[in-house]
């Protein structure tokens, strides 16, 4: 059993995500990690993050949804996890994949509000409402919950049970349009090789009033204009499988089973995977136009603005060509690439659980 809640620790590690392009969510693990409810379990376990995750993924109905996490230091020490649940959110925060903070409550409001992300939390945060008007929106609170079908996500204020998503606020474009760098050496986050790029680093803490760490508590320095990013899907057979970021400073190669970059081969059918090239296309950005190039052996299709009139199809062949927004690049029938945006929905009503692995008595039903 020791083995089996390793590798579903493993499966949720992959979904951790502070690069502000790719998270869906932000949540409290201190919190989540105590819902009882969902498995009837013990007082605390990192499982039930995993159960949220499954939760807003089949809400979401997309495959990989990643999760901004937050999590109280005292979590750290916490005698109602497991040795090693502790070691692994101690491992998490150290390689930069959550935050780790005394205070967890107010920066997930903050960070909430700068990346126009959805909270989800079983608290109404009445006390901050007037702070903090979005929380009332329709979709930007919601609770995770026990449900007849499996834990779902219900809406704590405002209506709207889907999770809903805006843009940055105004203080979170201009804190995401710069590069930061903290003084404490080696720092996950605002180091020199800051996890969460390319899509961006997360987003500095203002509740001191200047740009800060928020594990370090201390004020940031402003290292330059940040790399322009989109935000590209890649789907398969009607279903996006991967979101990925291309920054001008970091083309992405996508294929069959590229070394480096989005491999798509585990949801090919034969015959896509024997046309489709190991390394297919090659996406970058020069100034404001994101370009894609056609690498493969048989070639690319593009259908302008998504249509799917052959007439209008376009063929690339050793060729590049800058995609208009709509554009839908087609690596072979079905299997699709655009920015992340082209597509309402994901496509997917039951998507993979990160708790297959999990132990039954973890995910066992609660009488109610």
């Amino acid at each position: 059993m020791r083995f089996e809640i390793s590798r579903v620790l493993d499966a949720i590690e992959g979904r951790l995500c502070l690069d502000p392009a790719l998270a869906r969510a932000v949540l409290d693990l201190g919190e989540v990690s105590r819902f009882v409810d969902l498995d009837g379990g013990r007082p605390a376990t990192l499982l039930r993050l995993g159960i949220v995750v499954d939760a807003l993924a089949r809400q979401i109905e997309e495959e990989n949804v990643a999760v901004y996490v937050i999590a109280p230091r005292a979590l750290i020490s916490d005698a109602d996890l497991t040795s090693n649940e502790r070691m692994v959110v101690r491992r998490w925060a150290d390689d930069g994949r959550i935050e780790v903070l005394r205070d967890p409550g107010d920066r997930l409001l903050e960070v909430a509000e700068l990346l126009g992300l959805p909270v989800l939390s079983r608290n109404r945060f009445d006390g901050a409402r007037q702070r903090y008007g979005w929380l009332a929106q329709p979709g930007r609170l919601l609770a995770p919950v026990a449900g007849p079908g499996g834990p779902t996500l219900i809406a704590r204020v405002g209506g709207g049970a889907q999770p809903a998503a805006a843009d940055p606020s105004p203080a979170g474009a201009k804190l995401l349009s710069r590069l930061w760098r903290c003084p404490e050496p080696g720092c996950a986050a605002y180091g020199a090789n800051p996890v969460g790029r390319p899509g961006g680093q997360a987003p500095p803490t203002l509740r001191t009033g200047a740009p800060s760490c928020p594990r370090h508590e201390q004020r940031l320095g402003d290292a330059g204009p940040r790399p322009r990013s989109e935000v590209l899907s890649a789907r398969v057979g009607g279903v996006v499988r991967q979101r990925f970021v291309v920054a001008a400073d970091h083309p992405v190669v996508v294929g069959r089973a590229p070394d480096h970059g989005v491999m798509l081969g585990q949801w090919l059918s034969d015959e896509a995977r024997r046309w489709i090239s190991r390394n297919h296309v090659r996406f970058e950005l020069h100034g404001a136009d994101l370009v894609v190039h056609d690498i493969s052996t048989n070639g690319t299709g593009l259908r302008p603005g998504g249509s799917m009139d052959d007439d209008h199809r376009v063929s690339l062949k050793a060729t590049s060509r800058v995609l208009g927004f709509g554009d839908v690049v087609e690596l072979y029938p079905g299997v699709q690439v655009a920015r992340a945006r082209t597509w309402t929905s994901g496509g997917v009503v039951n998507p993979s659980s990160v708790m297959a692995e999990a132990p039954t008595m973890a995910m066992r039903a609660v009488d109610r």
